[in-house]
């Protein structure tokens, strides 16, 4: 029952259109009222704490490391690497629109703004070539969220707060994953541009790629610094996310010399909105996971789940199932704030790893960036490319369907995920 009045009452709120971050709250009332225990200041200092957290800093500053990127023109000298290296193969901007998601995703950790920039510098190139505009923004967008996998990420912060697990551990182990994830849509789009006969560019030459490599060396220096700084333990989750912000400002400030003082302004005040979402977000799942644990809601699941505890992958597979659906209905932050304290008691009485276990939830969210009918990242791409939402859709699917299958590869094989987070610990 209580576990209906929850659910229930979150639903109703979101098919009456309340935004979600109240149809939280909304549904923490109403489980309040159901316990009896219904007090608004509890409900009000649960709000405040859940946004005061140390590691949650990590969020606004890496949203601004994003926004630094995109307007100072590292996003534009990674993609114009990428380009020197691999566009003049078959189908090459596909390549590039994946090598150069998997670098900027080690930059910023934001798919939403990678695949803005992704969007905005290739999709054009992309159908100006020939390549059909729905595969084309399928790719983008299907590149776009290796962004929250691959380090320093957004989610892995969100996540490792939600459940109480070592944000550098997930940094960590989700580096492989996150290329999994790029070869896998790199042998999707080897079959479908192999059905389009385009003449590829020609290739770059020593020079280009020199200068080019030349050009973007300060951008490409900012993911060395974040990695070994948290290997060598000369930073935190979220002093490193300072540093980012800080480094990518000096660089787009006074090494590029493309931000001015007046373009500084309004990209602190895009990803202070940004933050503010995602803050406000945090705050009222906070409450929920309060109440969910007070109602004791995770003990009914593992109840439920009884009969799969014995076998962890087939309870892995089962969770996957279950997140892939929520996914199709709500964005990643608050299905990481929602399922976390619902899951995680699951996954410790399992035996499951939770490091394992947050890479490949973070994972699963990632590809929910792309289903229908929320896909924020779909959203951002249609509207980028001025494409209608059906035409995304449906142009994302063979390269979903491929980061779907390196998902399940990871649930049947954790070695995958483990065993490169031993050689760092």
């Amino acid at each position: 029952m209580t576990i209906t009045i929850f659910l229930g009452a979150l639903i109703l709120a979101m098919a009456l259109g309340v935004p979600i971050a109240y149809a939280l709250l909304v549904s923490g009332v109403a489980l309040m009222v159901h316990m009896g225990n219904f007090d608004p200041q509890i409900l009000a200092q649960n709000t405040i704490e859940g946004a005061n957290s140390f590691p949650l800093l990590a969020v606004p500053f890496f949203m601004l490391a994003g926004e630094v990127m995109n307007a100072g023109g590292l996003s534009r000298r990674i993609v114009n690497v990428a380009l020197t290296l691999v566009g003049h193969v078959r189908g090459g901007l596909g390549y590039v629109t994946i090598l150069a998601a998997v670098m900027m995703a080690a930059l910023s950790g934001s798919a939403v703004a990678d695949t803005a920039a992704l969007a905005a510098l290739l999709l054009p190139m992309m159908i100006k070539a020939g390549h059909d505009r729905a595969k084309a923004g399928g790719l983008i967008a299907s590149a776009g969220i290796i962004a929250p996998v691959i380090p320093p990420s957004i989610g892995f912060v969100i996540f490792g707060v939600a459940a109480n697990v070592s944000i550098t551990k997930l940094f960590l182990a989700g580096i492989v994953p996150g290329l999994l994830m790029g070869l896998s849509i790199a042998v999707a789009w080897y079959w479908v541009a192999k059905r389009e006969n385009i003449e590829p560019p020609p290739k770059a030459s020593r020079a280009e790629r020199l200068q080019a490599l030349k050009e973007s060396t300060w951008a490409m220096v900012l993911p060395v610094i974040v990695l070994v700084g948290l290997k060598m333990g000369v930073f935190t989750p979220t002093e490193a996310a300072v540093v980012a912000a800080v480094y990518a400002l000096f660089v787009a400030t006074f090494v590029y010399r493309e931000l001015n003082l007046s373009q500084i302004y309004h990209v602190f005040v895009s990803a202070a909105k940004t933050t503010s979402v995602v803050m406000f977000l945090v705050a009222a799942a906070m409450v929920s996971a309060w109440l969910i644990t007070v109602a004791a809601l995770p003990a009914e699941l593992v109840a439920l789940l009884e009969p799969l505890m014995g076998h962890p992958t087939l309870l892995m597979v089962a969770i996957m199932l279950v997140v892939i659906m929520v996914g199709t209905a709500m964005d990643m932050t608050p299905t990481i704030l929602i399922l976390t304290p619902v899951l995680m008691p699951i996954v410790k009485a399992a035996g499951i790893d939770p490091v394992y276990f947050g890479v490949l939830f973070i994972i699963n969210n990632s590809i929910g960036l792309v289903t229908p009918p929320v896909g924020t990242v779909l959203n951002v791409v249609a509207g980028v490319g001025r494409m209608k939402m059906d035409e995304v859709t449906l142009g994302v699917l063979p390269f979903m369907a491929a980061q779907l299958v390196v998902l399940f590869l990871l649930v049947l094989v954790p070695q995958l995920v483990l065993w490169p987070l031993k050689l760092f610990y």
